[in-house]
């Protein structure tokens, strides 16, 4: 094989020095446009800040880019001049912005108030290290690096930072010397199952059928998960350099992107990105002067859970409705239109260029011994610190809730964290110091997943969250197999019965042994995960199970049927803040006089309790 010309060296060297002469000493102004930053408000930033710079002619880069993972303080902003480092400002809104820009931009005040760090060298008063944050320490930023730093609309901001280096060193290798080095990485599959990523690959590449075709699956459909969404919004070249690498090491020449219809602004983004790549040589034919030839279609799916099953998402891509077949033959074997197929997770793509530019052996220093890497996780839920987090595995729930997390909000006690997803285990307190790896959390009962982390305090009922989860996966099931069709919904009117105050003494018998058997017949790995929710609940929270089923009592005050609210007259002091927030009026008394509730009337909505500033709301 003849060496890639033009090489990706010289690119760069042309970028650097093109955005060198471009940008000059012009300051930059990155506004986090992903989708969470602009739910929180960022497109009226990107406005304001437009409108201040053109009425205060200021030259500057104004940039959107990608979430830099605190999302609990969107619209995050950072703004570097030149000869100070970038600093990074959250919760900014438009009121704000005129502050930015005139105590900063064009004054020496940073405004320390409003920032949270800074990226780079140079000392500024009040302001402290950005990757210091308590949040951020514990990280391990690898798929992550580029997002919130870098212009994803821009494969030349890619290419000047480090972009396609990966790809250029694999160009170099024999297939075989790639399959060997990703297998000393010890990478296994994002997507949740966790297979190594090498074997599928030795299997279709030794495979003298033709054509092979790659698929990525970024159908992320799980309830709370954001990770490949993100990452595709904040660095979409990530995920297409690792393409091109699987690709070339597999011996394929056409490849597909399965994304959810719903998620616009990263088919946006990846459109955008597949078309920038020819540009430079790095899609088409004779990729970088090899004889590599590769393509990339984009295929956006309707939204169906189960169509992050491998079988069914082929059979979406081939136009048939998405429902998993038998395997084997696996995909490797038999995939795509009957030929050799491997699926990646968005994730595990997209950490193939730093495998390849900075070797197994750097990977592989972060993990565990069978757990390697880092991994991305979407914490949501009961936390003070809510967003987009990448750790390295082996670290504990413990230090994933409270160190990374910063704890429950308004002092409330930890109950429980659900790991993986609808399909995950719900792990208690006393599970907090567990390793989080693959099979540590299986062997608790939970699973991995793509990364999805949810964490509860002790106002979430167990009985309603296996509820919850079970009504998500009984409604994605696809019904092709009796377990998983019947199973889940005899599993979940057994449930619902529960809650609403109906339970019998049976009941529990009968979940423990339907949630087994539909874990242990389902055709596919929905069904087959879908009852964790309940085993994990039944295990570690029975005692709750059966103070519904026995006392007729919700312990967490969540199951309406099981609650009543009512006002304590000896702490009630006729503020009327009850009365006035009820929906339906359901609250009587005069003003400073003890209020009262018709328990007729009430819906049990909550409000009542919320704005009570007395503690005189009780819930029995």
């Amino acid at each position: 094989m003849t060496e890639p010309k033009p090489s990706i060296r010289k690119l760069r060297e042309q970028i650097n020095s093109q955005q060198e002469a471009n940008h000059g000493q012009r300051p930059r102004v990155l506004v986090g446009a992903a989708t969470c930053g602009r739910a929180a408000g960022a497109l009226e930033v990107l406005d304001a800040f437009r409108e201040e710079l053109t009425t205060r002619k200021i030259d500057a880069h104004l940039i959107e880019v990608g979430c830099v993972g605190l999302c609990y303080l969107e619209p995050i902003v950072g703004i570097e001049k030149p000869g100070y480092p970038l600093i990074l400002y959250g919760e900014v809104s438009p009121e704000k912005v005129k502050d930015l820009v005139e105590r900063w931009l064009q004054g020496d005040d940073p405004c320390p108030e409003y920032a949270l760090g800074k990226v780079g060298d140079g000392k500024l008063k009040g302001i402290p290290d950005f990757f210091g944050l308590p949040m951020l320490a514990p990280q391990v930023r690898i798929v992550l690096k580029n997002c919130g730093f870098i212009d994803p609309k821009q494969v030349e901001e890619y290419l000047a930072n480090g972009g396609y280096q990966g790809l250029e060193k694999a160009l170099k290798m024999r297939p075989e010397e790639i399959i060997e080095e990703v297998k000393r990485s010890g990478l296994r599959g994002r997507g949740g199952a966790g297979f190594p990523t090498w074997r599928k690959w030795e299997i279709c590449h030794s495979s003298p059928i033709r054509p092979k075709y790659l698929i990525c699956n970024a159908d992320e459909g799980d309830p709370g998960a954001f990770m490949n969404r993100s990452l595709i919004e904040g660095d979409p070249h990530a995920l297409l350099e690792g393409m091109l690498i699987a690709g070339y090491t597999i011996g394929v020449e056409e490849a597909f992107i399965y994304i959810r219809a719903e998620y616009p602004l990263a088919v946006e983004r990846l459109q955008l990105a597949i078309s920038q790549l020819a540009k430079y040589g790095l899609l088409g034919e004779k990729i970088l002067g090899s004889h590599f030839n590769f393509s990339i279609s984009i295929k956006k799916g309707a939204g169906a859970f189960v169509c992050g099953e491998e079988t069914a998402l082929i059979a979406s891509i081939e136009g048939r409705r998405g429902m998993p077949r038998p395997r084997p033959p696996f995909p490797a074997v038999a995939g795509l239109w009957g030929k050799p197929t491997v699926i990646n997770n968005v994730e595990t793509l997209a950490t193939l260029p730093h495998i390849l530019r900075q070797g197994a052996d750097w990977y592989s220093q972060y993990g565990t011994s069978t757990s390697k890497g880092t991994k991305t996780f979407a914490l949501a839920g009961k936390v003070e610190r809510t967003g987009l987090i990448e750790v390295p595995l082996g670290i504990s729930l413990r230090e994933i809730v409270y160190q990374v997390g910063g704890g429950i909000p308004t002092g409330r006690e930890f109950k429980a964290v659900q790991t993986g997803g609808p399909s995950g285990g719900c792990l208690p307190a006393a599970h907090l110091d567990l390793p989080v790896d693959y099979e540590s959390l299986v062997e608790a009962g939970s699973i991995m997943g793509s990364g999805g982390m949810i964490v509860m305090d002790e106002r979430t009922c167990a009985v309603d969250i296996a509820r919850y989860f079970l009504s998500f996966t009984q409604k994605e099931s696809c019904g092709k197999c009796v377990p998983c069709r019947v199973g889940t919904k005899r599993m979940l009117e057994i449930l619902e019965r529960i809650t609403q105050g109906e339970g019998r003494a049976e009941d529990l018998e009968n979940l423990q042994t339907l949630a087994q058997t539909v874990k242990d017949t389902s055709l596919c790995g929905l069904g087959q995960t879908a009852p964790n929710p309940v085993l994990t609940t039944l295990k570690y929270f029975r005692s709750e199970y059966e103070a519904h089923i026995r006392e007729r009592r919700c312990p967490a005050r969540v199951c309406k049927k099981l609650i009543t609210y009512s006002i304590d007259p000896e702490k009630c002091t006729g503020c009327q803040l009850c009365k006035r927030s009820c929906p339906v009026g359901a609250i009587s008394g005069e003003k400073g006089g003890p209020h009262s509730i018709d328990q007729a009337s009430c819906t049990k909505c909550g409000n009542c309790e919320e704005v009570c500033k007395f503690d005189a709301v009780v819930i029995k």
